[in-house]
């Protein structure tokens, strides 16, 4: 069997843990090979030793054959392997092609040719559909399209084996079909993919052959189309897991969160939340279905006080909250688990141990009189890290070493465990396993059926269906409909969230 990769018996430690433990990866020319595994399982560690980021103190790589040894991602480059990283390495204020050619640049005369490097930008855009503006800067496009961006970097510098790590956790439903059919396009162009990911859906569809990794060890390799979701979420976390989640019927209460004719401008001055009216109430989860850039989050850093509404009331209770600062807005019994986890809910130099306490560290037991008792901070850390299965060597690690899910994990812990009277849980389980998918779903049971109000945003439209009480639907920045999960369906609600009425979604 001729593979293009293969590595063999790798080992790869950390200071207290043992990231990869002989793990061995055989990838075949012209097939898209999925890497699956749980959150902090060792998956980019081991493409990090692959694209030369990291140096594995046992095993070898093959290329094609080879034996390499490739010790950083200049080499990994001459050896035709490019990798495109979950948070992506652009610099907004470059143009696109200013971006890929960075480290790269083709010189006439000594100086920087850019006309013809946009001209190669757009050959290569074209060839495989990519769709990108080579003068575009990079702040002004989209998420989906910074992605292209960086797919297109490594092919402007000959890369026939591409790394996707984790591709579609930042991306809406359209870009990750669209994603797909680029992953498809380079294959028949004779590439050969490995996709990092936890999302069983994705690698059914897409996917020739999947290896599996558990705790850093590999369990085994499978041909996707011999096997099934079910099969391989028990291969991922080791148990079988439950991928519907079980719920009573909410039984909601007073309302909690109050929201009428609200209005919102972007940060162009662009009014992005149009005269909204929501209402939350205790003991219920209202999930806000709709396509990215109709509002949502516009409307989630108004409530939270991360954004200044121009006009209109949020109300908690009987009290106003309008445009107050967010600690104020916290102290008034919200919780917030943002989006944007780096930007919003971390600082990712800190300690996790240290992140755990971000919303009430000036607060008894955590300080007095300003001074901070790391004691008791520390204390608090280890419970939540053990409540929640943060995977990290201690609560002392910094926050930037975990991985992504580990993160989200933290966060959640953190908001959850202060009882708050309303959750705003936005794009909650983004990055996460179906293991710790599960487990944070009925964390949001729970506090529901503990009487709080949850305010769900997810784009992710079967964990709408699952885990709300009740769906709106945002579509330019507007609430246009309020449905029931049990008397809709994800074809219904696509078309509603695209604009149609109602009664037109439920003609279809």
């Amino acid at each position: 069997m001729d593979y293009v990769i293969e590595m063999l018996n790798i080992r790869k430690e950390f200071p207290g843990i043992v990231a990869n433990d002989n793990i061995n990866l055989q990838v075949k020319k012209g097939e898209i090979h999925a890497l699956l595994g749980e959150n902090g399982a060792g998956k980019s560690t081991l493409m990090n030793v692959l694209f030369g980021l990291y140096q594995p103190e046992r095993g070898e790589i093959r290329v094609r054959g080879e034996k390499v040894n490739i010790t950083d991602p200049n080499v990994a480059n001459a050896q035709g392997i490019g990798m495109v990283h979950q948070h992506f390495m652009l610099v907004d204020t470059f143009t696109v092609t200013e971006n890929i050619v960075l480290g790269s640049e083709p010189k006439k005369a000594g100086t920087v040719n850019l006309k013809h490097a946009e001209e190669q930008v757009r050959e290569l855009s074209e060839k495989y559909g990519l769709n990108v503006d080579p003068k575009a800067k990079i702040r002004d496009i989209s998420v989906g399209m910074q992605q292209r961006v960086e797919i297109l970097k490594t092919l402007y510098r000959g890369a026939e084996i591409l790394i996707f790590d984790e591709p579609t956790a930042v991306l809406t439903p359209q870009e990750i079909k669209e994603l797909i059919d680029i992953m498809h396009s380079l294959v028949k162009e004779g590439k050969s993919i490995i996709l990092i990911t936890h999302k069983l859906k994705e690698i059914m569809e897409v996917c020739d052959r999947c290896t599996v990794i558990r705790k850093g060890q590999g369990i085994g390799t499978v041909d996707v189309s011999e096997t099934n979701p079910t099969e391989l979420a028990s291969l991922m976390v080791g148990r079988d897991v439950n991928f519907s989640t079980e719920k009573t019927k909410a039984e909601p209460k007073e309302s909690y969160l109050s929201i009428k004719d609200l209005r919102v401008k972007d940060v162009r001055g662009v009014e992005m939340v149009k005269g909204l009216h929501l209402e939350v109430r205790a003991g219920e989860i209202v999930g806000i279905a709709g396509v990215d850039g109709n509002g949502q989050s516009e409307l989630i850093e108004a409530i939270t006080g991360l954004r200044r509404s121009e006009s209109g009331t949020i109300r908690l209770h009987d009290k106003e909250i309008t445009n107050l600062a967010p600690r104020k807005v916290t102290q008034s019994g919200v919780s917030h688990i943002p989006q944007d986890r780096h930007k919003f809910g971390l600082v990712l130099d800190f300690p996790i141990g240290e992140n755990m306490v971000l919303q009430n560290y000036h607060q008894k037991p955590y300080s007095k009189k300003g001074v901070m008792n790391f004691k008791n901070i520390y204390q608090k850390a280890k419970d939540l890290i053990a409540e929640y299965d943060v995977r990290t060597p201690d609560a002392y690690t910094p926050a930037r070493a975990l991985s992504g899910g580990n993160q989200q994990k933290a966060i959640i812990g953190r908001e959850v465990d202060r009882s708050p009277d309303l959750i705003i849980a936005a794009q909650p389980t983004r990055g996460l396993d179906v293991g710790a998918i599960e487990f944070i779903h009925k964390k949001l049971i729970e506090e529901r059926d503990k009487g709080r109000a949850v305010l769900l945003l997810s784009f992710e439209l079967d964990e709408i269906m699952n885990l709300s009480d009740r769906i709106a639907v945002m579509f330019d920045g507007q609430i246009i409909a309020d449905v029931l999960p049990e008397e809709t369906d994800e074809q219904k609600l696509g078309l509603l969230m695209a604009g149609n009425s109602t009664e037109k979604a439920g003609e279809q």
